[in-house]
């Protein structure tokens, strides 16, 4: 049974938001492909290789709902979000919205949970938006580098928004809150 909650598949959607869009994009319009291939090769570089595949099949026609069987939650949001986003454009996800901290602290608060109880489908998703974070710097960068350390459980709110914005800190402050109700079900 999957772990991933409402909230968890619209924070990935919306994290991958530019990479949905530039699929749904490229298959409404051919002449996009060219644009579309770096991303799609830096991604499977990256270790995507599998999402990419799927990605290709999408590129080449193919809309069956069988492509999502065998992927892992986060690449079977990514790929549903394309298929859905085909069929009505108007449900793809701004690639420009700020990231919503109402729906990231649940969401990756789920996700460390389920990590830390041996979820493994949970851990590889965790450490996949772990790495994207470390690259996007900043507080975000923070955050990413600590998510071993909250799966491991620490809980030292002080320890973990050392060095931190006052929205970074504001983040932890919600996950630490998740990961808090969550502990007490």
């Amino acid at each position: 049974m999957s772990t991933l909650l409402t909230g968890q598949k619209q924070q990935i959607v919306q994290f991958h938001a530019a990479l949905i869009n530039n699929v749904v994009m490229a298959c409404m319009n051919r002449d996009l492909l060219p644009q579309l291939e770096p991303i799609l090769e830096t991604s499977s570089q990256n270790g995507w290789d599998v999402l990419v595949r799927v990605i290709r099949q999408v590129l080449n026609g193919n809309r069956d709902a069988s492509l999502l069987l065998g992927l892992d939650e986060e690449d079977g949001a990514i790929i549903e979000a394309i298929i859905i986003g085909i069929q009505d454009p108007s449900t793809l996800p701004d690639p420009d919205a700020k990231p919503d901290p109402g729906l990231a602290a649940p969401g990756l608060a789920g996700m460390i949970n389920a990590a830390g109880r041996g979820d493994v489908a949970a851990l590889h998703m965790l450490a996949n938006m772990s790495e994207q974070m470390v690259r996007a710097g900043g507080d975000m960068a923070k955050i990413g580098g600590m998510m071993r350390k909250l799966v491991d459980g620490e809980r030292d709110a002080d320890k973990l928004v050392q060095g931190m914005g006052a929205q970074g800190r504001d983040l932890v402050y919600s996950i630490l809150a998740e990961l808090g109700k969550l502990a007490v079900h």
